[in-house]
């Protein structure tokens, strides 16, 4: 599932997955449906904006956290315009797996965004090589 705010990049990451033999199986905008769609679908991988609606700081990543307390073998793979430490290390707080924190930018690099979207569900961990220099 994706939690984006942006409509462009959450219908092109729609078409990007889906090409790659991946089923979306719900696409949401803001935090609180991250949650409920979590629950409610109990996706395999949930690939989260860090920053959504309202104040676009911090709130995908709370809900993806709270998502993860609610069904805990949901893989998250939070995706982020800038290098924020401590938002990977509240991501990886718990220590369980299955986690990963990625640049967008690393999506135009088709290839390696569906590597890590793998690893994360495969129960690894990723981070991007920027955060963790």
């Amino acid at each position: 599932m994706l939690a984006e705010d942006s409509v462009l990049l959450r219908e092109g990451l729609i078409r990007l997955l889906g090409e790659a033999g991946t089923e979306v199986v719900a696409a949401v905008a803001d935090g609180p449906s991250l949650v409920r769609a979590v629950v409610e679908h109990r996706p395999d991988v949930a690939v989260v904006d860090v920053r959504m609606p309202p104040t676009h700081t911090d709130e995908g990543l709370r809900a993806a956290v709270e998502a993860r307390r609610a069904v805990p073998e949901t893989a998250v793979l939070v995706l982020s315009q800038y290098v924020e430490v401590a938002y990977a290390d509240e991501l990886l707080a718990d220590g369980a797996g299955g986690v990963g924190y990625l640049l967008k930018d690393r999506v135009a690099q088709v290839d390696q965004f569906l590597t890590a979207l793998d690893d994360v569900v495969a129960g690894g961990t990723v981070l991007d090589p920027q955060v963790v220099a």
